[in-house]
């Protein structure tokens, strides 16, 4: 009975086997000399490459925070930002301590935050119209300008700068916890988070700061490009610029929210 299989037909097989007979010694001789499999090398990271997980991650706060804006009711606002920032600070920290960026991680952190950072928004724009768009157009004007800052190398990213913004941005979020903390006993905390010069003054710092961590996330990906990290460096690239655009713009509305009373 003839086979189904084309390769099998004809004759075909018969002759492909006749034609694994016993190797010559010249052929013996190519076969040891051959050189030897070596498996693909694993794709580098490219700026491209940061760019579209950037705007995937992005997009992925976008729409989750516009559905938040549109679907939570202003009552409830707060609670769901509270329970949103402390799942996206742990989904946070795992992603630094376990290196573990990839898409699925980056994805979710970033809806996740895009859900507090909606809600936020949402309470916010109610009491101060408008400000929302002025917190957006300020982050993307200092997107840029520290964009311009690393391509000109106006300033340039040493090890020492590294290390003095990672201790003034973990002192600062120190302070913020310490606030909050104080804040449970009265109605102030330690100022600020308070309207006045003090609260002024530590929400510009705390705009600067998030400026530089810019900086360190450009610096970041320039290195990685340069030195041929994995592809998959690009998602934690991401998870960088993620973390440094809602740092300044969170900032931003509250500040833009103390000049408007």
């Amino acid at each position: 009975m003839e086979s189904r299989n084309p390769a099998f037909r004809g004759g075909n097989f018969g002759r492909q086997a006749g034609a694994y007979g016993t190797p010559t010694p010249e052929q013996l001789h190519d076969m040891y000399n051959a050189p030897s499999y070596t498996p693909p090398a694993e794709r580098t990271m490219t700026y491209d490459d940061v760019v579209v997980r950037g705007f995937l991650s992005l997009a992925a706060l976008v729409v989750a925070g516009a559905l938040t804006w549109v679907l939570v009711p202003l009552q409830t606002a707060l609670a769901v930002a509270v329970v949103a920032f402390v799942l996206q600070l742990g989904i946070g920290l795992y992603i630094s301590f376990a290196q573990k960026a990839n898409a699925p991680l980056v994805l979710i952190f970033s809806a996740v935050y895009g859900v507090g950072v909606g809600a936020i928004s949402h309470a916010y724009n109610t009491l101060y119209n408008g400000v929302v768009f002025q917190a957006v157009l300020g982050t993307a004007l200092a997107f840029a300008a520290m964009l311009a800052v690393h391509s000109l190398k106006i300033i340039r990213v040493t090890p020492k700068l590294a290390r003095f913004v990672v201790a003034a941005g973990l002192a600062m979020v120190g302070l913020m916890l310490v606030n909050l903390v104080v804040g449970l006993f009265n109605d102030t905390g330690i100022g600020i988070r308070e309207n006045g010069p003090l609260g002024i003054a530590f929400s510009v710092l705390a705009i600067v700061l998030g400026c530089f961590f810019l900086l360190l996330d450009f610096d970041q990906i320039e290195q990685g490009v340069r030195g041929g990290a994995p592809e998959k460096f690009a998602w934690y690239c991401a998870f960088g610029l993620v973390l440094s655009l809602v740092w300044i713009y969170l900032e931003l509305l509250r500040l833009l929210s103390y000049l408007r009373d």
